[in-house]
């Protein structure tokens, strides 16, 4: 079973496309927006002054738009 597993491990790590740094790059900046629309959203769940709501709206609409949701 354990050599089963390990000839599956190989298969795939092999069969994954190495991204180039300009990939590495895209792909850690959306990670890094979704973590902060993740966050903006907790903080205007738990928020309830209305200014800084508006505040999170509007980070959230920005956020938002450079992810392309």
């Amino acid at each position: 079973m354990e050599a089963q597993q390990a000839e599956a491990g190989e298969k795939s790590s092999g069969a994954r496309k190495q991204l180039t740094a300009e990939e590495v790059a895209k792909k850690r900046e959306r990670d890094g927006l979704e973590l902060s629309r993740k966050r903006v959203l907790h903080e205007l769940e738990a928020s309830s002054d209305p200014r800084r709501r508006e505040m999170l709206e509007k980070a959230l609409a920005e956020l938002s738009e450079k992810l392309g949701n």
